[in-house]
């Protein structure tokens, strides 16, 4: 199977070096630093304090490639829509098009061939073509059996699902999201700390308790029935760990906060329900961001 995965970060990274024993794996994207550096010497996964080097191929998007059977997209979710023009390019006559991407919006941006999934796998990204593992989970994706079998191969839990399933998945993953990620970015803290800190750990529950209540009006049932039991176990699962949004916005680099506290308020807008705390916390973020690229010290 010919593979095409769309961007370069710490998750593509991670699923193209595992993808690369059971299948011809190119990755393409825009940053430099990385497609030179995995075309002159592979992909640095470090694991355990082991540091494992995986071939794979690497190209700037809009060069020419052979058609793929699947193109699976990780790119942040701030620049799904500067991509989509590309794949159907990209795609063979039968393949599809896979998102394992974070928050709302992605699959209606990447067109009719595309099939929505979630992933509890994490990586942290050391540097261009360099990742770090993080938390490991299953993957749930809306494909052919073929395609999760390939996955299985590669080493990851992986399991099919239907569309309603995938939707919950989704919601459920968007609702932790929703706790714990900007609020580690704004205190610059691993998701642990949160636990630590009275004030933060009823922010984080607030958060997830509103977007629980906005999937709800959806009509989305959630793969969970108590958000704040739940996210509280996130966190201390992967107290460790520090959060994508984090990561993105101590490298200065833009947040998903849109597609994730972002949607969720204007969601709870659409359907009349009041997300104050996210909305707070996409504004900070925000402001962070501005405040970052101004080049201001904390």
């Amino acid at each position: 199977m010919r593979i095409v995965i769309v961007g370069t970060g710490a998750m593509a990274c991670l699923f193209a070096a595992r993808l690369a024993s059971v299948a011809h794996v190119t990755l393409t994207g825009t940053w430099s630093e990385a497609i030179a550096s995995i075309r002159k010497r592979g992909i640095l996964v470090e694991h355990e304090n082991e540091t494992r080097t995986f071939a794979a191929a690497a190209a700037y998007i809009g060069t020419s490639l052979p058609a793929a059977d699947l193109i699976l997209v990780l790119v942040k979710s701030w620049q799904t829509a500067s991509i989509a023009g590309y794949l159907e390019g990209y795609l063979a006559p039968e393949g599809i098009i896979l998102s394992l991407q974070n928050g709302l919006g992605n699959i209606e941006l990447l067109g009719p061939k595309a099939c929505p999934g979630v992933t509890a796998t994490g990586a942290t990204l050391v540097g261009p073509g360099y990742v770090r593992t993080g938390g490991t989970g299953p993957t749930h994706m809306v494909a052919p059996e073929q395609v999760a079998e390939l996955f299985r191969r590669a080493g990851f839990e992986c399991h099919r699902c239907e569309p309603h399933e995938a939707e919950s998945l989704i919601w459920g993953k968007l609702t932790i999201s929703c706790g714990i990620n900007a609020l580690t970015a704004i205190l610059r803290v691993p998701n642990g700390e949160l636990l630590n800190r009275p004030n933060a750990a009823d922010l984080m529950a607030r958060a997830a308790l509103e977007c629980y209540e906005v999937a709800r009006a959806r009509g989305v049932e959630l793969p969970f029935s108590d958000p704040v039991e739940r996210v509280r176990e996130v966190a201390l699962r992967t107290a460790a760990n520090r959060s994508s949004m984090l990561q993105d916005l101590l490298r200065g680099a833009p947040t998903e906060c849109d597609a994730i506290n972002g949607a969720v308020v204007g969601e709870g807008k659409r359907f009349g329900i009041p997300t104050p705390v996210n909305e707070i916390l996409w504004q900070l973020i925000q402001s962070a961001v501005h405040q970052k690229r101004s080049g201001l010290q904390q």
